[in-house]
């Protein structure tokens, strides 16, 4: 059972998705939006492989990079409940012949990034390509200096503190790292396209594997980056393989609310609980354990975002809407934090509008003209003039007051617009709305437009 609103919201998404897309060049994407943990929504756009014209599907898997680190700490929490360890034990009990002052670290230290150390090391090449990501020995001989700052001081990332808890668990529970995450929390969460490293199979035939792409580059074209090596030690922050559909699915999972879950209430507000502040961001967020959390506009989030050679990634469940969206790019420069934040603000407008009452149903589409493209989408009872080009489409748009079936009055709208000013729609003879008069501005057709400027504006 969803809400009214929630499939007029998930209508608009692809068609603006799409848009932004062609706009900004990007190779592919996909988008999943879960409800109460079952999917509403997972749609796939554009190309897994640019050079060989492959179509993106929501069963590509892409390297979900620090996602990973979400897996992990669940692993740990689950650790937990069955009485193998604690958030305050020393990371030294479980793992040997570390720096004394590493040795002192905590779990929660190391999992809350508050532990003081390393980021990547000295030589990061590992990201960039330049060298294969580092086995157990590399990564310990990093961490043999000691922490970088004083433990418990500020949140300072590590993706080698993720590696250690790896270490640690293996450990513990005396098998592989990648196995033991497999089987008890990947399985357990009933996912079925999600692997720790790769290769990525450990279970069957592989899935298909979306390519990364680098940056445009002087010539107007990315390169493929493959994103088919393995992590080895630093899988625990950063080897995921997923699909969007999965992302969304185990994050709705971790919600304290959820019917459904591979943790216990407790543990997982434990995850999620706000350990410390990234006080130097120009938008603060928060992180938990293995979690990423804070507010898009008045909405609470939890969830983690992910960047791998070629590949940007984000997931994020709004728990009071008991929504979970997870969003996959696969380019450097993919826009898939922006891409998520477009969603939730979409999503946003129609739950505190609802959905289109019968008096504005009759209006929608895209219409184009020379300063640009608006998409006229009914919300409540008004119509919102969007612009596609923008990756907040709802954030301030104008709102159109429909009069009679094809008129309508701006009502909404900054001091520059057109405030007070008409709205019409023209339709053809056989009834279907062909160009929309936009206060006093003739707007049409992408491909009538074209025409048009083409006749005005040809070369000479």
């Amino acid at each position: 059972m969803t809400t009214r609103w929630h499939k007029p919201a998930l209508d608009y998404i692809p068609r603006w998705l799409d848009y932004q897309i062609k706009l900004n060049k990007q190779p592919g994407c996909c988008v999943a939006v879960a409800y109460r943990g079952r999917l509403l929504f997972d749609m796939a756009f554009g190309l897994a492989n640019a050079g060989g014209k492959t179509p993106l599907s929501s069963q590509h898997g892409f390297r979900v990079a620090s996602h990973s680190k979400s897996f992990t700490a669940s692993g740990v929490l689950r650790l937990r409940e069955l009485g193998k360890l604690r958030l305050d034990d020393p990371i030294g009990r479980y793992v040997n012949d570390l720096h004394p002052e590493v040795a002192e670290v905590t779990l929660a230290q190391l999992l809350s990034h508050s532990a003081g150390l390393v980021r990547d090391g000295d030589n990061c090449g590992q990201w960039v390509d330049r060298r294969p990501f580092l086995n157990e020995q590399e990564m310990l001989k990093d961490l043999s200096g000691g922490p970088t700052i004083p433990p418990n001081t500020r949140f300072k990332y590590s993706n080698h503190g993720y590696g250690l808890i790896g270490v640690a668990i293996e450990s513990i529970v005396g098998e592989s790292w990648a196995s033991w995450i497999q089987r008890n929390i990947v399985e357990a969460a009933g996912l079925k396209h999600t692997f720790p490293d790769m290769p990525g199979n450990t279970a069957g035939t592989p899935m298909p594997l979306a390519s990364g792409h680098t940056r445009e580059l002087s010539d107007g074209k990315r390169r493929i980056i493959p994103g088919d090596n393995p992590t080895h030690a630093l899988a625990p922050a950063t080897g995921f393989v997923s699909t969007a559909g999965d992302l969304a699915r185990f994050f709705a999972q971790l919600a304290p609310n959820a019917k459904r879950s591979i943790l216990s209430p407790a543990s997982r507000r434990e995850l999620i609980r706000r350990q410390w502040t990234d006080t130097c961001s120009s938008e603060p967020r928060d992180y938990g354990l293995g979690i990423i959390s804070g507010k898009v506009a008045d909405w609470p989030f939890f969830g983690h975002s992910g960047g791998f050679q070629g590949f940007i990634t984000r997931t994020a469940c709004l728990p009071e809407q008991e929504l979970t969206l997870s969003v996959l790019t696969n380019a450097a420069d993919g826009m898939a934090g922006l891409w998520l934040d477009g969603i939730i603000n979409i999503l946003q407008a129609f739950a505190s509008n609802g959905p289109p009452t019968r008096k504005v149903a009759g209006w929608g589409g895209r219409w184009c003209g020379l300063w640009g493209t608006i998409d006229l989408v009914p919300v409540g009872n008004r119509v919102l003039a969007t612009s596609p080009e923008q990756t907040s489409p709802m954030q301030d748009a104008t709102e159109i007051e429909v009069v009679s079936r094809d008129h309508g009055r701006i009502v909404a709208v900054s001091g520059f617009g057109s405030y007070g000013e008409e709205v019409c729609q023209v339709r053809s003879a056989k009834g279907t709305v062909t160009d929309v008069y936009f206060a006093g501005m003739r707007m049409t057709s992408q491909r009538k437009l074209e025409r048009e400027l083409h006749k005005r504006y040809r070369e000479r």
